[in-house]
């Protein structure tokens, strides 16, 4: 069994959500997904630290060997998404009850998991699989459940959100999928480690060059990357609030890993940073992002819609630290990539617990409800103060390393951009905490003085991953010491 584990982790998902139509009660259906998803982390958590001591695992298919089969390739990094992505959904699923009984008709609560395990199985195979066109099959499975997923959101924008995202969602894919075929009509082989085995004789052709910028803006529109955002706030807003914050917490990482996984792995630094303008444009877009968005965000009336424009901000420090094109900017990448996936989580979920109790998160609905719903704004508080970077919280120690990293290259007018952010960052986040903890419950939802504080199901989870933004941000080993392991390996330096 222990030798599957590669295959199993995306199996398990995939096959549990046909399984679900069989289940015609909600309550089983979510228990069965809760239980999917709790296997699944396991499972990746024994394959992390299995790389960790044994190095990389090649799994292949059938018994077939690549590039005629198919083959997993488990490595530091992707077993760090992998461990990731199973880890914020089953910390999601938790929550998703009453959150999903809620916000979701009862007709189509069911539906609702069965689109949930798709697309967690396809976010883990994007992962998981060391094959070019799989990459792309996965990423389809994953991104038409999640267009299902917003669809079911009970404001009718919801389903302009996913059509939106449909069509701004299937141009990405479109421009990743002609990029594979012209690689591999250059190379004969869509196996990752076969491609950047053959890439490099090939690698001066225009047919290269072209693949390889059908690839980026494919992905940079999929991870949300300033100006390829628009599909993203929308998204985010309207759908069902358990699908805000898994699609915050794991959508947009995995989509971050597809563009290390190609930049490095595939075309490799050399191409990629030293022959393409590459380094240039990704600094100046996440450098414009940062600031221009938290500047959107300080003027939004919708917490949901705030967070998300925050998080296209987000996306850029990123990818700002991807840029800088050293170990140690790759590693401020990796380690941000976790912890915001944290913040965003516990943001989204506490949010949930507020649309649970008053229906809504307009501003003009939350009106001291920091009263009324103690724990919960408490847990919005952590994950703002995260988000600014306050010392204690995983939000300082991502900035710390990509400070540092920025100051090692010498890049100090980024230095500076990213001190802006983290001061547009204190005003949103204070514009919410002025309104739940400064206002009066009688300025707001007309119903403020009943209102009482989540149910458990939603604050536990909630407060869960609250924690973690402080245990993560205090005792940074894991992060630190995993994504230092993996952007080693991925500029080739001994670990």
């Amino acid at each position: 069994m222990l030798n599957h584990l590669p295959i199993l982790q995306v199996i398990l998902p995939l096959l549990a959500a046909p399984t679900c139509l069989l289940l015609k009660e909600a309550r089983l259906a979510w228990a069965f997904t809760t239980a999917c998803c709790m296997a699944t982390l396991a499972i990746s958590v024994m394959l992390l630290l299995q790389v960790i001591d044994s190095g990389v695992i090649v799994y292949s298919l059938g018994g077939w060997q690549a590039p005629i089969g198919i083959e997993y390739r488990i490595d530091s990094l992707n077993a760090f998404v992998m461990v990731l992505v199973s880890g914020l959904s089953s910390a999601v699923i938790l929550a998703a009850r009453e959150s999903v009984a809620k916000e979701v008709g009862a007709d189509k609560q069911v539906l609702f998991y069965i689109a949930y395990l798709l697309c967690f199985a396809g976010l883990l195979g994007i992962c998981a699989t060391g094959d070019a066109f799989n990459v792309f099959v996965f990423l389809e499975i994953s991104s038409l459940s999640a267009y299902t997923l917003i669809a079911l959101g009970s404001d009718r924008r919801a389903l302009w959100a996913a059509y939106q995202y449909l069509i701004m969602g299937t141009i990405g894919a479109t421009f990743i999928l002609i990029g594979i075929g012209m690689i591999y009509m250059m190379t004969g082989t869509l196996n990752m480690h076969d491609l950047a085995e053959r890439l490099p004789e090939a690698a001066h052709t225009k047919t290269v060059f072209t693949a390889f910028t059908f690839i980026i803006i494919g992905t940079c529109l999929k991870l949300a990357l300033f100006p390829l955002h628009l599909w993203l706030p929308n998204a985010y807003a309207y759908s069902p609030s358990i699908v805000s914050a898994f699609m915050a917490a794991t959508a947009t990482k995995v989509a971050v890993y597809v563009l290390i996984r190609f930049v490095f792995s595939v075309f490799g630094v050399d191409f990629s940073i030293d022959h393409m303008p590459l380094q240039q444009i990704l600094l100046v877009l996440s450098l414009i992002g940062i600031v221009w968005v938290s500047i959107v965000a300080i003027y939004q009336t919708n917490l949901k819609k705030l967070l998300a424009y925050s998080s296209v901000a987000q996306i850029g420090y990123i990818i700002l630290g991807f840029s800088v094109g050293t170990v140690l900017g790759l590693q401020a990448s990796l380690i941000h990539l976790f912890n915001h996936a944290l913040m965003k989580g516990a943001l989204f979920l506490a949010i949930a617990g507020v649309v649970y109790r008053i229906g809504g998160c307009e501003f003009s609905q939350l009106s001291g409800i920091g009263k009324k719903m103690p724990w919960t704004m408490a847990a919005v508080v952590v994950g703002g103060l995260s988000l600014i970077g306050v010392p204690l919280t995983t939000g300082f120690v991502s900035k710390w390393y990509l400070v540092s990293a920025l100051i090692e290259a010498g890049w100090w007018p980024a230095v500076a951009v990213v001190m802006l952010g983290s001061l547009l960052a204190v005003i949103y986040v204070w514009k919410v905490v002025e309104v739940a903890y400064f206002g009066s419950p009688e300025d707001g939802y007309e119903g403020a003085y009943e209102v009482k504080e989540a149910p458990l199901s939603i604050l536990i989870p909630t407060w869960m991953l609250a924690a973690s933004n402080i245990y993560f941000g205090i005792d940074t080993r894991f992060t630190s010491t995993v994504g230092q392991l993996a952007s080693q390996t991925l500029f080739g330096a001994s670990s």
